[in-house]
């Protein structure tokens, strides 16, 4: 997590909302690690969990990632909740919970419904209080100014 944790504040320095990911595999080598780009890259699926799942899925020469362990300092999003199950994550662990935007506790609960193919282990709370600081002093900073809606 510490990793995940270095790449949530590298994309805080990038203006990005502080999210990090690290794709680990069955031997605990690091296969990829990323913070957010959506605006760095205009795109909207450039969320940390997308961008390290890409990379850890090209290094392997598979759309699978079975065995691998993925980190995030955030609740993923429905959206990289359904990634990581398209992917076979074998576990997911993060950090700070979201109420606002979350795929996994909150909000839709993607893992819950029968049209879920692959559900992963699930540990939450992992340096979740890091992980919540570098949130909120993020969107403290931001507070008054735009970011497209994200405030």
């Amino acid at each position: 997590m510490d990793r995940a944790l270095a790449e949530a504040r590298a994309a805080a320095s990038r203006g990005e909302v502080p999210v990090g990911a690290v794709v680990v595999g069955l031997d605990g080598a690091v296969l990829a690690a990323a913070g957010n780009r959506t605006r760095e890259l205009a795109d909207p699926t450039g969320h940390a969990e997308m961008l390290a799942i890409r990379s850890a899925c090209a290094l392997l020469r598979s759309e699978r990632l079975v065995g691998c362990d993925l980190y995030v300092t955030l609740e993923p999003c429905p959206m990289c909740a359904a990634a990581i199950s398209f992917a076979r994550v074998r576990r997911l662990y993060y950090g700070a919970s979201d109420p606002k935007s979350g795929g996994i506790e909150q909000g839709p609960r993607v893992y819950t419904h029968a049209t879920c193919h692959h559900t992963p282990e699930i540990y939450a709370g992992i340096a979740e209080t890091e992980s919540a600081l570098l949130l909120k002093t993020f969107f403290a900073g931001r507070r008054g100014q735009s970011y497209h809606g994200v405030d």
